[in-house]
């Protein structure tokens, strides 16, 4: 009941936003017609500011370089394993450490498309911004965002945006699958910003709404050749896209967010001393339906996992949680610190398809799968970090879940701490922790998968612990030429993980206690600028990322160059050039849509290949539009790819993508 009430008191404040819009119209253009307003009077404040007490801000980007690149379309950038089409699940690739302590959901493939509200931006504008960006593929894929922000104050701001994020279905158009779209995916955002005159209180705040919906068709399924035995077709045989069966018909799942957050500074002593006070609350559910049961792909995909409902399969999850964060922080020129005290108050609950349930009934009755569970935690943590000038850093955080006061989540510790020491170009970081499984690792009831591994069963697992250290080196390498500049970054790292919890053969979390698993990791980026071509390189070797637990390619590689020029008179800045991603074969993780999460398979191996693509880019004053071709080298040496096992990246196909500022 709470939800609604925020929606409709959210829509209130935008439509007083807009209307107060004609009262507070902001002067572009003097008597003189010059432009006084644009990029260079509009900045972009974050909430990682404002808890170091600053509030600066961060110029709009507009470069061209990451626009035609797919990664950047979305929120998070980092490379992904996904099913082969834009919103469908995913997964990070490469190795990244987990820093959530505590009951968390476990429900996180659709993380990538929906908003970080800790990262949402903050216009500060002297007139009225708003932008909108638009791609669209040949193949169905699309992005939409609109996005207006003003000041109605010279302290007030506010803020709404939408976006939308579509895709059409690529496989299975002739196997009696229904055509249409795949994913439906909008995001909508409300966020205002308020500081006093003295600048001593600040306020952020944001209001998001995210419904997510997607059509699983459980990967391809294949049919042997002609002449060819059952279970011996080849990968090979699989790229005829739309022409493949799949498995699944009928199967759809549903991601709803809705999430309130907001934080608030005021200081005390100068910047010496603030405290500080951030609210989140935040509401997931989730839903997966496959109301085809009797179809033959449905009964040969879960031909392995008894069903309470042969029927019909209705799984449904919802999880609430609210934060409250006190703290006080400070800095000076020389030393930095914040801690903090953080209370959560989270819930979980459950439902399945009664086993009575049938097709075609319009009441399908519902039955608590699992008993609710209840949670109330507070954390400890911190950060204090030492600065001499640009030469000397030394940098500690860390956090604990001090106690749960409601709800046994686990019997060890929880915690992570993490320490830096930086000097000149060279830096280290040592980082240690422990942490539980998520709560849908520790129990599922559903109309196929069914696990218990509660805190004091006879199967309850124990925390994850890790230990990574990390050295890095950044530095400007010397210019061969007086139009010649090159920057190179590198990392190594070493990282031991023991006590992981993962989903095994049989999409059921499993855990090999007292078994240690350690990666190395280099990472190295190279950018070089020779006049106006340019060459940006970066690279991910892993080694140790083919056991248990633990798929990541041995080589991950992103390789861009282009040319810049301005054409027409200085009218239109441009760039055109190729791209090109590789990455090695690896064992990759299946997917089981009716759990939402990826899970270990040892018989498909994803062979190693590159992905090319060709683009122009151009900037014409507020406009910027490209061109690309992407999967240029389809049909060269393979005719197509795959992201996960039996699911096939998209073929060539043409984008065009717009984006227009508006200052006014």
């Amino acid at each position: 009941m709470v939800w609604p009430r925020l929606r409709a008191l959210v829509g209130l404040l935008v439509l007083v936003g807009w209307m107060a819009a004609p009262r507070a119209a902001a002067q572009v253009l003097d008597d003189s017609t010059k432009v006084l307003y644009g990029p260079k009077t509009t900045r972009i404040i974050y909430e990682a500011e404002i808890l170091r007490d600053s509030t600066s801000g961060t110029p709009l980007d507009t470069t061209l370089t990451r626009w035609p690149q797919t990664r950047f379309w979305f929120h998070d950038t980092t490379f992904q394993q996904d099913l082969g089409a834009v919103g469908t699940a995913s997964r990070p690739l490469l190795y990244r450490p987990n820093l959530q302590l505590g009951a968390r959901f476990g429900r996180n493939v659709f993380d990538k498309y929906a908003r970080d509200p800790t990262t949402v931006p903050y216009y500060d504008t002297r007139s009225p911004y708003s932008f909108f960006r638009v791609l669209q593929s040949g193949a169905g894929e699309q992005v939409f965002e609109f996005s207006y922000s003003r000041s109605l104050r010279k302290n007030f701001s506010v803020g709404v945006a939408y976006e939308r994020i579509a895709s059409n279905k690529i496989l299975g158009l002739g196997s009696g699958s229904p055509r249409g779209g795949l994913v439906e995916h909008s995001n909508l955002l409300f966020s205002s910003r308020f500081q006093t005159d003295n600048e001593r209180y600040h306020l952020l705040f944001n209001f998001t709404n995210v419904r997510h919906r997607g059509v699983e068709q459980g990967g391809i399924w294949p049919v042997p050749p002609v002449g060819t035995a059952p279970g011996q077709e080849t990968p090979n045989d699989l790229f005829t896209y739309e022409r493949e069966r799949v498995y699944l018909n009928s199967a759809v799942n549903t991601e709803d967010r809705d999430q309130v957050y907001f934080t608030q500074t005021y200081r005390l002593l100068g910047r010496g001393l603030t405290v500080y006070h951030t609210f989140d609350a935040k509401r997931q559910y989730n839903n997966y339906s496959d109301l085809g049961l009797q179809q033959p792909g449905a009964l040969v995909f879960y031909s392995k996992t008894p069903a309470y409902n042969v029927n019909a399969s209705i799984d449904r999850a919802e999880f609430r949680q609210v934060e409250n964060t006190v703290g006080v922080l400070g800095r000076t020129d020389a030393v930095e610190y914040r801690l903090y005290a953080r209370d959560r108050s989270a819930s979980l609950t459950s439902k399945r398809a009664d086993s009575t349930s049938v097709i075609g009934n319009p009441n399908i009755i519902l039955t608590e799968a699992a008993e609710r569970r209840n949670f109330n935690q507070v954390f400890f943590g911190g950060t204090a970090a030492f600065n001499y000038r640009t030469i000397y850093a030394v940098e500690t955080a860390g956090e604990i879940l001090g106690y749960s006061f409601i709800g046994r989540y686990t019997a060890f510790p929880e915690y992570w701490l993490r320490a830096s020491v930086r000097t000149g170009p060279l830096s280290g970081e040592f980082l240690n922790s422990s942490y539980s499984p998520t709560l849908t690792q520790q129990q599922f009831v559903g109309n196929h998968y069914e696990w218990n591994h509660l805190p004091g069963s006879d199967s309850d697992f124990e925390n994850t612990n890790t230990t990574q250290l990390t050295g890095r080196l950044r530095l400007k390498l010397p210019s061969l030429g007086r139009l010649t500049q090159q920057r190179f970054e590198g990392s190594v790292s070493w990282v031991n993980i023991d006590n992981l919890v993962y989903y095994g053969t049989d999409a059921k979390p499993v855990q090999e206690a007292d078994v240690a698993r350690t990666l190395f990791i280099v990472k190295a980026r190279h950018q070089v600028r020779f006049g106006r071509v340019n060459f940006d390189n970066e690279a991910t070797y892993t080694e140790g990322g083919d056991v248990n637990g633990i798929r990541i390619p041995a080589l991950v590689t992103n390789t861009r160059v282009f040319y810049e020029s301005y054409i027409f008179r200085k009218a239109l800045f441009s760039q055109v050039g190729a791209e090109m991603y590789y990455q090695s074969r690896y064992r990759a993780f299946n997917y089981n849509p009716s759990t939402q999460q990826f899970y270990q398979q040892d018989n498909f191996t994803i062979r190693n290949y590159p992905i090319v693509d060709v683009f122009f880019s151009a900037d014409i004053k507020a406009v910027t539009v490209y061109l690309k071709v992407a999967h240029v080298n389809q049909g060269i040496m393979y005719d197509g790819y795959f992201t996960t096992p039996y699911y096939t990246g998209y073929p060539r196909r043409f984008v065009l993508g717009l984006k227009w500022d508006f200052f006014n």
